[in-house]
């Protein structure tokens, strides 16, 4: 059988196919690279986790870890979650504060991290069964032990430091604050909605929720306006970020959000930092960086870990020691909290 005759191959360097390989991946590096997008100037501004906080040893750490029995140390008198914690994080240099809510059997918002009050305080039960004043007479440095229930350096200090939500904005009418909602019970988003709507739009503007999917949900679709995030809201912007967001589209979903990105994934983000940034900075998407892979509550909380963020990084950096990297930052309000002008 005689074989076709083909004729000469052409040069590799006359093939059409490689030449629009080549242009692919030329736009794709030109369109993503922070090279040549220059860094926007502004400092990060600095997220203090629960406040100023007694920090804790990860290693085993789930979910149902008491981390009050685990507590290095103490190098500084605050108990997260409460006022005095708020005011010193402010104090040392966060621009916005991080806590938790529970809902109380009377109708309102204690500000405390637990579903159930044996790890921390001097009472047991769940802590929506109690009213707020019932919780407010409790101990919350009652349990915090740094070795082993051998000594426990703050019972008898942590008698009425409880607040409630109400207490935190009158205390702090102006101030950003992150709001962790606890649970994943849409009736919760429910009634933390009705809550918040009845504040100034300017107050709301200083705000973010974020949570279980559900009670997000429920709170987004009653307060269309308020930035929030979940865990259901963060796949649906990188996901299909991921995707095609090596052409510059950005999904709907990533407008007026908040994404909390660990810093071992934020490298596989098309045009990470500087061009990622510029494109989440134009839907008016917070960007915060998270230490590690995401899975626990890790945080920049020394000098070295801050070697880690990229140069030019703008965003927001989640930090348990604010009280220890604040000094690496100019102080001041951050841009990213001072009203767009009309």
């Amino acid at each position: 059988m005689n074989k076709r005759n083909s004729g000469p191959r052409k040069p590799i360097w006359k093939r059409k196919s490689l030449w629009i390989l080549l242009f692919f991946v030329a736009f794709v590096y030109v369109n993503n690279s922070s090279l040549l997008e220059g860094p926007s100037g502004r400092e990060p501004f600095l997220l203090a986790h629960r406040g100023m906080a007694q920090t804790f040893h990860m290693e085993g750490i789930t979910n149902e870890t008491c981390t009050a029995e685990r507590i290095y140390p103490p190098e500084h008198p605050f108990l997260e979650n409460t006022i005095p914690s708020m005011q010193a994080a402010f104090d040392a240099g966060a621009d916005i504060v991080e806590l938790d809510v529970q809902p109380t059997k009377d109708g309102k918002f204690a500000v405390f991290h637990d579903w159930t009050l044996g790890c921390r305080t001097n009472g047991e039960g769940v802590t929506r069964d109690f009213s707020l004043a019932e919780l407010q007479k409790l101990d919350v440095g009652y349990n915090y032990t740094p070795d082993g229930g051998a000594t426990y350096p703050f019972r008898g200090k942590g008698i009425g430091l409880m607040p409630s939500l109400d207490e935190v904005f009158s205390q702090f009418p102006a101030q950003p604050f992150l709001i962790h909602v606890k649970s994943n019970d849409p009736s919760e988003g429910v009634m933390l909605a009705d809550y918040l709507q009845k504040l100034p739009a300017e107050r709301l503007a200083s705000l973010t929720v974020y949570g279980g999917d559900e009670p997000i949900a429920t709170l987004h679709e009653k307060l269309p306006q308020m930035r929030v995030m979940s865990m259901a809201t963060l796949k649906s912007c990188l996901i299909p970020y991921i995707a095609v967001g090596w052409s510059g589209y950005v999904p709907n979903a990533c407008s007026h959000t908040q994404l909390h990105i660990p810093d071992k994934i934020a490298p596989l983000l098309w045009g990470w930092p500087n061009r990622f940034m510029e494109r989440m900075d134009a839907q008016d998407t917070r960007v915060i960086l998270v230490a590690g892979s995401g899975d626990v509550s890790s945080g920049f909380d020394t000098l070295e870990d801050l070697q880690r963020i990229p140069d030019g990084f703008s965003g927001g950096i989640w930090t348990n020691r604010i009280d220890r990297i604040a000094a690496a930052y100019k102080h001041g309000e951050s841009s990213y909290f001072v009203p767009k002008s009309e």
